[in-house]
């Protein structure tokens, strides 16, 4: 992965998540975090 290809990829991220902020309010971020949270937790199990 090139240097622009990430920077790209970080500022659509980032744009996402500004938009649901401010337009959307999907609350992604809270979503996501919750997910994150769930898969930690499975693979800690299996460890």
């Amino acid at each position: 992965m090139t240097t622009r290809l990430a920077l790209l990829l970080m500022a659509l991220i980032v744009g996402f998540f500004v938009l649901d902020h401010y337009v959307l309010q999907l609350n992604a971020f809270i979503f996501l975090s919750k997910k994150g949270l769930e898969l930690i937790t499975a693979l800690a199990f299996w460890r």
